[in-house]
């Protein structure tokens, strides 16, 4: 049933409904032509031989020499019948004699041929003495008259009409096999289109499925110069600048992808039905964190806050700048319209991950509020023990020398701060010299924990040193930074232990590091501080040091030297318990 749907199909079931359409009206106009054509040759043929018959028996007076007269000029298949005063006289054909005169006597009479010729057409049935091979008779009559014009008679004259109905069969059979002759040339035609028109048609249909299978390299063979030659030209172009538009629609597809990953804000495009369509990492990871920081089995797709910002774009066609919080971290929002054609079809968030930002501002803030507040008490102190020196307020010389002795103290603490300040920024900025130099681990370690011993009295903090290391294992570090790492990790410790408390260094090897533990029995440090100690100027409770607090500096440069050192360091407490500072240096086995 294929060929039935094929352009061949079609086509040769259209020049076969063509042709046989015109050679049937044709036929249709052949036969009635050829049957009024014979049909009116016989008739003027019959009154011819009617009024000639007629006009012999008129001129001669002997009726039978008439008669042999009439019956020698009338030949087969021409017959005819002479009736005489309502008698017949002579009748030409024996056989169907019976017939025609019944048929003359049904539609013909004397009467009314007397003064007009009478054409009698009439179909026989067949009988027992009628022939099967005369269906068809044509009769016609004239009037004999006599002398004085009255009718004597008349002449009938009839032939068979069975020669036109050959002609018509014989016409008929010549038309079949016209159009036998024309459906075979007419098959031969279209198979033939097949192979001229519809053969490259089908290799571009091929071609246009592997076109749309994603092979756009394909291409049609080019078989002749016409049109259909320049169609298949035209495709094997289409195919190319298919090819070229989605390679470069790859290309810029793959670029925004590229660019959509590396960025470091979240990008997420939303339809308008507020469902997810494009998202980047950032955006993925701050949809996840959305999610776990809700709570139950019921959970929203998106912040309610960045939810309404997305509907108030849609509906006022601008864009809109929020920001929203989202376990724990701050985020600013972007919300842009997508446009397709007049109408917004979605928008597109670009959300910025503020929280370092937010966290930097405020520390900022609080490293200016605590440079101002570190350095106003000493300023303070200088100003009023230097005013009290001009005022001449102090009367003794060991009056004088104790403010003299104050301010020297303030100046040195001054000093300390901001010499700490210089450090710790050029720490941050990495312009810090490390003079690395091998080192014996257990060796150094004494060395600064007697510096310590020396100034501890007996009631005082005992300090201990352990080791799993023996004596010849050495590091390469900076002696003199990891020494004021050491040296502040101990006066910290000093400072928040009380009298009578232990503070004990020790070392081991940790895979490929050589650790250090600071461990002290003191006061610790709260759960909700041990988080920001590392960080500049941070403080805990000064209620709970022993002794003078530091500037809150210490730790932060501690830090920064042990990754200069390419490093780590943490700190673990337990309230009222102790501390426990550990960094780990590289070590080369």
């Amino acid at each position: 049933m294929r060929i039935w749907r094929s352009v061949v199909g079609k086509l040769w079931m259209t020049i076969l409904l063509l042709v046989s359409f015109v050679l049937f009206i044709l036929t249709i106009l052949l036969l009635e032509f050829f049957q009024n054509y014979h049909v009116e040759e016989v008739e003027e043929s019959l009154r011819y031989n009617a009024q000639k018959a007629a006009s012999i028996i008129e001129d001669h007076a002997d009726i039978n020499m008439s008669i042999e007269i009439v019956s020698e000029i009338l030949d087969d298949p021409v017959h005819s019948l002479v009736e005489m005063d309502d008698e017949v006289v002579f009748y030409s054909d024996e056989l169907n004699y019976q017939s025609i005169q019944s048929a003359i006597q049904s539609s013909s009479t004397l009467s009314n041929v007397q003064t007009e010729e009478r054409i009698v057409q009439d179909e026989f049935s067949s009988g027992e003495d009628f022939d099967n091979r005369y269906n068809n008779i044509m009769i016609v009559g004239a009037p004999v008259n006599g002398q004085d014009g009255q009718a004597l008679g008349a002449v009938y004259v009839y032939q068979s009409l069975e020669a036109i109905q050959e002609t018509t069969e014989q016409t008929t059979r010549l038309i079949v096999l016209a159009a036998a002759i024309a459906i075979i040339l007419t098959t031969i035609f279209a198979f033939f289109l097949s192979t001229r028109i519809t053969a490259p048609l089908r290799k571009m249909k091929e071609g246009a499925f592997e076109v749309a299978r994603g092979k756009f390299d394909t291409k049609v063979p080019i078989l002749s110069n016409d049109e259909i030659g320049e169609l298949g030209t035209a495709f094997n172009q289409m195919g190319r600048q298919l090819k070229h538009h989605l390679d470069a629609l790859s290309q810029e597809k793959e670029q925004l992808s590229s660019v959509l990953s590396s960025m470091a804000d979240g990008v997420i495009t939303f339809n308008k039905d507020c469902t997810v369509l494009v998202s980047n990492p950032p955006a993925e990871r701050f949809l996840k964190n959305w999610y776990d920081e809700q709570e139950g089995y019921t959970k929203l797709a998106l912040p309610p806050t960045l939810e309404e910002l997305i509907i108030m774009v849609m509906q006022t066609n601008e864009e809109k700048i929020g920001e929203l919080e989202v376990n724990g971290r701050s985020y600013a929002a972007i919300i842009s319209p997508l446009y397709s054609g007049q109408s917004v079809r979605g928008v597109v968030a670009v959300l910025r991950d503020m929280t370092e930002e937010r966290k930097l501002e405020t520390l900022r803030k609080d490293f200016i509020a605590n440079v101002s507040h570190e350095l106003r008490t000493p300023i303070s102190m200088l100003q009023g023990y230097s005013e009290a020196i001009i005022d001449d307020i102090p009367q003794s010389d060991e009056d004088r020398k104790e403010i003299a002795k104050v301010i020297y103290d303030e100046s040195l603490r001054m000093g300390r701060l901001v010499n700490e300040l210089l450090d710790l920024a050029r720490m941050e900025a990495g312009h810090i010299v490390l003079n690395k130099e091998e080192v014996l681990v257990n060796e150094f370690s004494k060395r600064v924990l007697s510096k310590f011993k020396l100034g501890m009295n007996d009631s005082d903090i005992h300090l201990h040193y352990q080791t799993e290391l023996d004596d010849h294992v050495n590091i390469n570090i900076d002696p003199d930074r990891i020494e004021q790492v050491l040296t502040n990790l101990l006066d910290n410790a000093i400072r928040h232990t009380k009298i009578e408390g232990e503070i004990t260094i020790k070392t081991k090897k940790d895979h490929h590091f050589i650790r250090f533990d600071v461990i002290d029995n003191g006061v610790g440090i709260p759960d909700k501080d041990l988080p920001f100690i590392f960080e500049r100027f941070y403080k805990a409770d000064k209620a709970r040091t022993r002794g003078r607090a530091g500037t809150g500096l210490g730790l932060a440069i501690v830090k920064n030297l042990i990754e200069a050192h390419n490093g780590k360091i943490k700190a673990e407490s337990k309230l009222d318990h102790g501390t426990v500072f550990s960094f780990y240096l590289p070590y080369q086995l």
